[in-house]
This record gives structure tokens, C-alpha cells and sequence, in this order.
């Protein structure tokens, strides 16, 4: 049998395409550019090699969907924070991408007391947030999972946040103080407890440790941990009653939107910032704006954390798949950035449209199997299309590379479909088309005290994006 490894993408791509280049692994297409997720090896033409997000390694070697992976050591201690009897061996340091998890809060100090209020613990690390307040004896806390940018919640949205950062400066860049050291982390190589037991391993293992550099020092060598401290008396800031709150997009969908700001006469300073600044002041009085991601705007919205955001309807509907009576709402389609939500399976399947796939997997033994970012969607497309036993797999990016091995169907989203047919994929259905839209609370709507901001900004918007 086939020996599978799954290597990263983003930020460890480049110096694991160089430790693999100096194993003399001679990868045909393993790069910052590429576009594809299925390098071959000159060196193991047997090796089957897939390409992910790092966050979704640990699970597929827990699964027993790969032998072998790379990752950061903090994806690994996330999952097993939750799940301590997984099947995943830590193999070895390899040595680079060096990083820290650390707890911070915006003041200098910080009272875990709260008086009687939960602290709130925002990060893209949920299962090591709860294992930290636990460890420490919060007597009441609650964990706010994000996708990213939880620097930006504190101190309005988030009391602590537990975020990663190359040493104490970079809190610091943030404008937050480091309260705790919770793990140092850098790339390992982890294996399947089931494989390493039971598959000749030995020569592709061999090969990457012979690779490795002698002098640096290993993750459990290094000790500059920081004490966790609890003292002092500062509070989060509690929201002002006739402030809008607004939440703005990181990432790819910044230029659109601050150019549709500018067409509806909106200032914006700082925004897209090139110092990373997550605050950017906007030119209307009693408005305050926050960029986070996109995914994490419906809950933010729906908790009261904002009262407006601008985000992908893709991602509203996905909460309110798994929300239906949340208090959010689209107010205004912005019609920015315009996909598709399709249903993709592999080319080499004979499903043609949803009435294949309701063939395709009755009578299955095994369960289906759905891979998305949009897990709610997800769910309800299989239910919804009778697909029996399934399970959905969250994934958090290089969704293509699933298919046909890991997964049977994507919910995705493109915008010309090159992508999904380069990788052999094919589209069976459209679920609905995706625009950004603008979002708000039911609750902040109807509030005497911010409708007229609120109808303000709805009506500029709306006359910049043409729906008048």
C-alpha cells in the first residue's frame, strides 16, 4: 500500500519545499505560486502527497487518511487538547517556523474576577484556550472560537485573547500585553500511530531527518516562558449605547470595499493598513469600525459585538443554517465580489447532478463524506439531498486537494470554476449565488438610539452600490 503525506501550505510552504528540496525529494511542483495540490516526488515516485492547510494535517493523520505530515506543533497540541487519544505521533522538531501561543489582554493588568462576569477568552485555538482557563481555575470563562485576527477583540469584544506571535514585541505591535506564555511551537513531522507501526516508513523518514540542520535548538530546549499573572483591576470597555459598532473585511476583500466606502463618500482612514492596524477611524461621528474576517461577522453580529459588517452572504447563510432565529440579517446587497456556492465531486466519478449522488451513496457501508469550509451548508445540503450516513470534514483552505481520496463532495465557492476543473473536479450544482453584502443586528436596528447612524450608512451604501 501507498505510503500518503500530507505537506503544508502558507507560511511553512517555503522552508518545507527547502528541507525536502535538500532531502533531494525532487518535487515537480511545490511552491508559494502553485495552484495545484498534488506535487510528485522524483525520489519516491510511490509517495502520495497531498497539500493542506496546516490546521487540517493533525486531523487527517488522526483519521488515518495519511501516514505522514508536517505542521506546526500548535495544531497538533490543539487537537489534542480535545482529543488526547488520538492517533498522532510527534515524530520530530524539524527546526524551523519557530513561534508562541500566548495569552494576552489590552491593559497591563488584568481582574480575572470580574466581578462575577465570565472572562471571555477569543482565539483560533478554542480546545487550548479552554485547557489554559481551566489549568489557571477561571471559575467562569467563555471561549469566543474566530478564524483569525483575535488580536482585534480586546478589550470591547474579548477580554483575553490567545493568539500566536513570533516573541512579546509583536503583543505588543498589537497593543496588547502578553499575560502568559501557554506554548512554544515550531514544524514537526507527525505520523499515524497505525502506520508507524505497521508500514515501512523508515526511508521517506530517514530522508527528512538526514536533511535537518545540527545546531539549532529544539522547541523543548527553549525556556523563556512568561508567568501567567492575574493582578490588577482593568475591565473590558462596555459598548457606548448610541455607538454603531462596525466591522469591516481583512484580507482580499479590503479594496473593494474601501472603494465602494469612497464612492459613498465615506472616509476611511489606515484602511487597508500596511502596518496591520485593525482600527482604522472612519470619517462619520459616532462610529466605530474593527477589521476581522469575514467568517467570523454573522456570530460577532448576532452576539451584539457589532451592529453592521460587511461580509460574504455565503457566510451568512452558513449561520443561519445552524441559526436559523439568530438576530442577523442581510440590509443591503453591496454586489461585491460575486461567486458561486457549487457542489463539486471528482471527474472520474458518473455523477452528473444531485440525482447521481442520492445513487451514489445509498447503500454505502462507509459514511459520505462532505468537505467544506461551510460546514452548516454542508450539513444541510446532505440532509436536505437524503445522503444517508454522512460526515462532514471542516477544512480551512486548499479544499480541492480532498478529492477523490479524503472526500466525496466540496461545497465551494468559485468564481469561474478554472480552479475546480483544473484539479480534475467538476461542478453537479449551483446552491446560490454569493455577494458581499452588509449585515446587521435586528436588535441594533430597531435601537432609537443608533436607527439614525444606522440608516445613515445604509442609504450612502446603498446609493454607492447602485441599488437606487
Amino acid at each position: 500500500m501507498a505510503v500518503k503525506i500530507a505537506l503544508p501550505k502558507g507560511r511553512l510552504l517555503r522552508k518545507t519545499a527547502a528541507l525536502l528540496q535538500k532531502a533531494d525529494w525532487r518535487l515537480d511542483e511545490y511552491h508559494s505560486s502553485m495552484g495545484f495540490y498534488r506535487p510528485k516526488s522524483g525520489k519516491f515516485p510511490d509517495l502520495l502527497i497531498r497539500v493542506f492547510h496546516e490546521k487540517d494535517i493533525p486531523i487527517q493523520i488522526a483519521m488515518g487518511n495519511y501516514d505522514l505530515g508536517i505542521c506546526g506543533l500548535d495544531w497538533v497540541e490543539e487537537l489534542l487538547a480535545k482529543y488526547p487519544s488520538s492517533d498522532v505521533i510527534k515524530v520530530k522538531d524539524l527546526l524551523y517556523g519557530e513561534s508562541s501561543l500566548y495569552m494576552a489582554a489590552a491593559g497591563k493588568s488584568l481582574d480575572l474576577r470580574q466581578n462575577g462576569a465570565p472572562i471571555r477568552i477569543a482565539s483560533e485555538y478554542p480546545n487550548l484556550a479552554e485547557a489554559f482557563a481551566l489549568k489557571n481555575r477561571l471559575s467562569r470563562f467563555s471561549i469566543f472560537p474566530v478564524w483569525g485576527a483575535a488580536e482585534a477583540y480586546p478589550p470591547e469584544n474579548a477580554d483575553m485573547v490567545l493568539l500566536s506571535a513570533g516573541g512579546t514585541a509583536d503583543i505588543a505591535g498589537y497593543g496588547l500585553s502578553p499575560f502568559g506564555q501557554v506554548l512554544d511551537f515550531s514544524t514537526f513531522l507527525i505520523a499515524n500511530r497505525n502506520s508507524w507501526g505497521n508500514k515501512h516508513l523508515d526511508k521517506i523518514v530517514t530522508s527528512i531527518l538526514n536533511a535537518l540542520p545540527e545546531t539549532s535548538k529544539s522547541v523543548a530546549e527553549r525556556n523563556d516562558d512568561i508567568p501567567f499573572s492575574n493582578t490588577g483591576n482593568i475591565r473590558a470597555q462596555k459598548p457606548g449605547k448610541d455607538i454603531v459598532y462596525l466591522a469591516l473585511p481583512d484580507g482580499h476583500q479590503q479594496q473593494q470595499t474601501v472603494e465602494l466606502l469612497n464612492k459613498a463618500g465615506i472616509k476611511i482612514d489606515d484602511y487597508p493598513s500596511d502596518i496591520g492596524n485593525r482600527r482604522p477611524k472612519i470619517g462619520i461621528d459616532g462610529v466605530t469600525v474593527k477589521v476581522i474576517r469575514p467568517q467570523d461577522m454573522p456570530l460577532q453580529v448576532a452576539n451584539g459585538n457589532f451592529d453592521l459588517a460587511i461580509t460574504g452572504r455565503d457566510w451568512l447563510a452558513d449561520h443561519l443554517a445552524q441559526f436559523p432565529s439568530s438576530p442577523v440579517k442581510e440590509i443591503l446587497d453591496l454586489k461585491l465580489r460575486r461567486v458561486r456556492l457549487v457542489a463539486v465531486v471528482s471527474q472520474e466519478l458518473p455523477i452528473n447532478n444531485p440525482g447521481d449522488l442520492l445513487r451514489f451513496s445509498a447503500g454505502r457501508e462507509e459514511p459520505f463524506r462532505l468537505a467544506s469550509e461551510y460546514v452548516n451548508i454542508a450539513d444541510k445540503y446532505a440532509r436536505e439531498n437524503h445522503l444517508g450516513h454522512y460526515r462532514v470534514i471542516p477544512t480551512w483552505g486548499a479544499t480541492e486537494a480532498f478529492l477523490p481520496e479524503d472526500a466525496d463532495l466540496l461545497i465551494e465557492n468559485t468564481e469561474t470554476g478554472r480552479t475546480i476543473a483544473r484539479h480534475n473536479l467538476k461542478i453537479i450544482e449551483t446552491l446560490f449565488e454569493s455577494t458581499a453584502c452588509l449585515i446587521g443586528n435586528t436588535g441594533s436596528v430597531a435601537d432609537a438610539n443608533k436607527n439614525k447612524r444606522i440608516e445613515s450608512i445604509v442609504k450612502r451604501l446603498r446609493t454607492a452600490a447602485g441599488n437606487e
